[in-house]
């Protein structure tokens, strides 16, 4: 082990030890409590993960498998939480959460209303939305498989770049975490272009199917 991650505390250094403890389902763990607990940061283990795996505790495939399936894990109970609750009590219990704003619940619920599936395939990819956005999927009732596919295929997406990036880069896999807010931007302006080009085909729908006079 080097000098640096010997060095490592906070965050860092719990998953680091879950993860040379359990192996790559410890990786898999630190994900799904990410998703309950958003303060903890994927930006942080899933890069660990990757430079764990480079230091051969365990492989790499192997270690996307868990990240993506502890992703997943943890959604689902948000799902069934925010399904189970609804909405007014689902608010009440995030007030009461430490280092959890209810305020982000409520800017992801109104972006799943306007963009629906890809607000949950997209909101994978986006720090503190990852988490949030199971909630108003849950309440809104998006049907169970629909929901774990969409978050499946996003967090795959986001936990193989975050671990590819650690694996690759080895001792500076910290610096994936200055990238990380460049990415949401891009995942941002993705929708934002998405959603531009889904409102003009509608309106040429519109202006098409009306009759001449």
């Amino acid at each position: 082990m080097s000098s640096q991650t010997e060095e490592l505390d906070g965050v860092a250094g719990w998953s680091v030890e879950l993860m040379e403890d359990l192996g790559s389902p410890g990786a898999g763990l630190a994900i799904a409590l990410e998703n309950l607990f958003p303060p903890l940061p994927s930006e942080v283990i899933l890069p660990l993960a990757g430079f764990t795996a480079a230091r051969g505790t365990f492989g790499v495939v192997e270690v996307l498998i868990w990240t993506t399936l502890g992703s997943l894990v943890g959604a689902v109970v948000l799902h069934r939480l925010g399904w189970a609750l609804g909405r007014e009590r689902m608010l009440r219990i995030v007030e009461r959460m430490p280092l959890v704003k209810a305020e982000e619940v409520v800017r992801a619920e109104a972006w799943f209303a306007r963009h629906g599936d890809k607000a949950v395939f997209y909101g994978r990819m986006i720090p503190l939305f990852r988490s949030f956005i199971s909630v108003p999927a849950g309440v809104e009732r998006m049907p169970l498989p629909r929901f774990m596919l969409l978050t499946t295929a996003g967090s795959a997406i986001w936990n193989t770049v975050f671990v590819l990036a650690g694996y690759h880069l080895g001792e500076n896999w910290h610096v994936v975490e200055t990238y990380a807010g460049v990415l949401q931007l891009v995942v941002l302006g993705v929708v934002a272009g998405a959603a531009v080009w889904w409102v003009t085909a509608r309106v040429r729908a519109a202006r098409g199917a009306t009759p001449s006079t």
